[in-house]
């Protein structure tokens, strides 16, 4: 039996998603073929296109709970760019008439697997408060490729690999992104793979490309990954002296897209090292257009 599926296409600086509301609909098998759908749905050949499924269901915690099915049919834990394409998409459904493109101020959570995030929505401007980063490695060195690489670890949600590179342009993304992805040093759950450039005169501002695990490619964008490259930036340029002290930090991250994301956080140091908090990501997310699919999809 095929069912109706209704969908909604949203793009937050270059990630775009399919955003399935389960709680509007009756839709029938495909509630328990999540994978397969996003392995069929999201191919840009034959299907809808997108880095990703985000299905809304109903939550007892926030406004709304967000599953997040990548390309490749594997579930995430959280998504940073899908999260503020959410919070624009509630927003919206809050403001009728408005399309999505001027909503008024509003606030709206959201349930993950990674824990409940809350988000200000003004107008396509999208400020999401992020989960606290965990797991940092500010100095690892692997073999990749025959070649030694310095690089960090922090999990901002997902796990990301950070690369400090001269030029992100001269970066062959695909194959050291894939070959980091499946690292042995972040089995057996792989990570996502960042190669971030500092700029030569701006501290506050870097950019990055991102190899995505489960999309298994480069994105456009990635919203945990640039808040991963902003908190290891922040880190390594380190604070001054002194236990107990804290900085404001704004950090703008140019990704591939050509749009720029802004990572605020708040640094302190205490006697095990440097803690950051206050982690929010911030840029724009739209509507793309709406429409529906027939599932499952037809092979002729």
């Amino acid at each position: 039996m095929s069912a109706r599926v209704a969908f909604t296409k949203m793009v937050g600086t270059g990630n775009d998603f399919i955003i399935v509301d389960a709680r509007r609909q009756r839709l029938g098998a495909i509630s328990r073929q999540w994978p397969a759908a996003a392995r069929a749905l999201c191919r840009r050949q034959n299907g809808i296109g997108a880095d990703g499924i985000l299905v809304l269901e109903t939550s007892r915690k926030a406004d709304v709970r967000m599953r997040i099915f990548n390309a490749d049919g594997s579930e995430a834990e959280m998504c940073g760019n899908g999260a503020r394409c959410v919070a624009l998409y509630e927003a919206a459904a809050a403001s009728p008439g408005s399309g999505g493109r001027r909503v008024a101020p509003r606030a709206v959570t959201i349930e993950t697997k990674a824990g409940t995030l809350s988000a200000t929505v003004r107008g396509e401007q999208v400020a999401m408060r992020m989960t606290e980063p965990t797991g940092f490695m500010p100095e690892l060195s692997v073999d990749v490729d025959g070649t030694r690489l310095r690089l960090g670890f922090v999990n901002t949600g997902v796990p990301h690999a950070l690369v400090p590179v001269q030029s992100v342009d001269a970066v062959n993304v695909e194959r050291t992104g894939r070959s980091l992805r499946r690292h042995r040093q972040f089995a057996p759950q792989g990570t996502n793979v960042n190669f971030v450039q500092a700029d030569a005169e701006d501290r506050d501002a870097i950019t990055v490309r991102t190899y995505e695990r489960g999309v298994e490619a480069e994105t456009l964008a990635c919203g945990t990954g640039a808040t991963a490259a902003a908190v290891m930036h922040a880190v390594r340029q380190g604070l001054p002296a002194g236990n107990g002290s804290t900085h404001a930090r704004r950090i703008g991250v140019r990704v591939r897209s050509g749009d720029t994301l802004y990572v605020s956080m708040r640094v302190r140091r205490a006697a095990a090292g440097l803690h950051v908090t206050d982690v929010v990501l911030e840029g724009p997310a739209r509507r793309v257009f709406e429409g529906a699919v027939m599932w499952p999809l037809r092979r002729d």
